[in-house]
């Protein structure tokens, strides 16, 4: 797809103006009569309209960028749950665009299962601004768009989406990883929109850390250190690698074909994800720090990093005799764990940001991970040398699509209760 120019004007002043009916009937006060003295007695409007406002059932209207493991996952958890949230909460969660790298599909009404099938044959070639515009001409409010891409392109649509009347919800770490500057930009128009921008699946998959870690940091605890295994891939790999006696590139294998690992499984290995992840919370903590600073140790041996993606996949083999070498150098009740670190001096505030493979006791938090978890130690002043500590799972299209939902959901929740106000 395109990227947009921001300073394109809005497609809506060339589309043929329709004309809405969009007539209320207003309904006849409740009357009563009071047992005691016969008066006909009228019933606080005010307050019948608080109560039907508050039952009434809010549409929140959904555009979802990205089809691939997690964004059409999500699709199909929106659609099974919709129901029962439409009965609980009174909102329904309308799913008007669906696209992807090549092709959008739209309806008004919402989506039903065969979305895959209709985005394959329906799906047309499109820019943001035929969302935009289509949002627009059909009065559609409550407006979210969801980015469940990997794409760097794609941010540079934020801020349009933004500025025509959309929240965002990102599961892509690209729009706070990149620049700086960028960073800073899109959270000044947020502020002066109104809009919010929610990405709790930028780190940890489904786990409530970045929501912790900004409620400590606001309320005033000074978090002094994290650290932990930030990589459900990654998790996974060592886990076994170090708990079982079989080469590396079958545990790479396994780790692929359970959906953990980056199609280029390289973007695991090489530590990128697990810095991403490092610059996200520290910006969260307000520290203005670039990808660059980071110290990261790349685990890919340099002859394997510069082939193609082909040539690597068809070569795995050739990374056990380098992985195999690192394992032998274990000390005895250790195992190796691939551990993220943000530390805060305390003294002169001086701030470190580092990735890398490590061996950690056995019998230590880090050491006794199974599966693809992931876990995260935070050190604060409140809580001293006990960190808080959060674990599950870290990776997989399931708990991070559950981890989307969860911030659509946040966001319906305010729309919900904004109308009642």
């Amino acid at each position: 797809m395109k990227v947009i120019n921001l300073n394109q004007t809005s497609m809506v002043s060339h589309v043929t103006k329709q004309v809405f009916q969009n007539r209320k009937t207003e309904a006849p006060l409740s009357m009563n009569v009071c047992q005691d003295t016969g008066k006909l007695l009228k019933l606080n409007s005010v307050k019948t309209g608080d109560y039907r406002q508050h039952h009434q059932i809010q549409t929140v209207n959904i555009a979802i960028f990205g089809t691939g493991n997690v964004g059409g996952t999500l699709i199909d958890q929106i659609m099974e749950s919709g129901k029962s949230i439409e009965e609980s909460k009174r909102i329904r969660l309308n799913i008007f665009a669906v696209g992807n790298s090549q092709k959008l599909l739209l309806g008004k009404s919402g989506m039903n299962e065969n979305w895959r099938a209709h985005l394959e044959e329906y799906g047309k070639h499109y820019d943001v601004w035929d969302i935009i515009t289509y949002a627009q001409v059909h009065r559609l409010d409550n407006l979210i768009a969801v980015d469940n891409t990997a794409s760097e392109e794609f941010i540079e649509n934020y801020q349009a989406l933004v500025k025509n009347g959309f929240d965002l919800v990102s599961s892509n770490k690209t729009g706070n990883a990149g620049s700086y500057e960028f960073y800073q930009s899109l959270r000044q128009i947020l502020r002066k929109t109104g809009r919010e921008y929610l990405y709790e699946a930028n780190v940890g998959a489904g786990l409530p850390l970045i929501d912790t870690i900004r409620l400590l940091h606001i309320s005033g605890d000074k978090i002094h250190r994290i650290q932990g295994v930030f990589s459900g891939s990654l998790s996974y790999i060592f886990n076994n690698f170090s708990s079982r006696d079989i080469p590396f590139h079958q545990v790479l294998s396994e780790a692929a074909a359970h959906g953990l690992t980056e199609p280029d499984p390289r973007e695991d290995l090489s530590g990128k994800d697990v810095s991403r992840k490092l610059l996200i919370l520290a910006r969260e903590l307000g520290i203005c720090q670039e990808y660059e600073f980071i110290e990261n140790r790349n685990l890919i041996p340099e002859d394997l990093g510069k082939q193609n993606l082909d040539y690597f996949l068809n070569n795995l083999q050739n990374l056990d005799s380098h992985f195999e070498a690192i394992k032998q150098r274990v000390k005895p009740g250790h195992v190796l764990r691939h551990i993220g670190e943000l530390s805060i001096h305390r003294k002169n505030s001086q701030v470190q940001l580092k990735a890398g493979l490590s061996e950690v006791p056995e019998n230590s938090a880090l050491g006794q991970l199974s599966g693809s978890d992931s876990l995260f130690e935070i050190y604060t002043e409140g809580y001293g040398t006990n960190p808080i500590i959060i674990r599950g799972a870290g990776a997989g299209a399931t708990v991070t699509a559950r981890g989307v939902f969860g911030d659509i959901l946040r966001l319906a929740d305010r729309v919900k209760k904004e109308k009642v106000m």
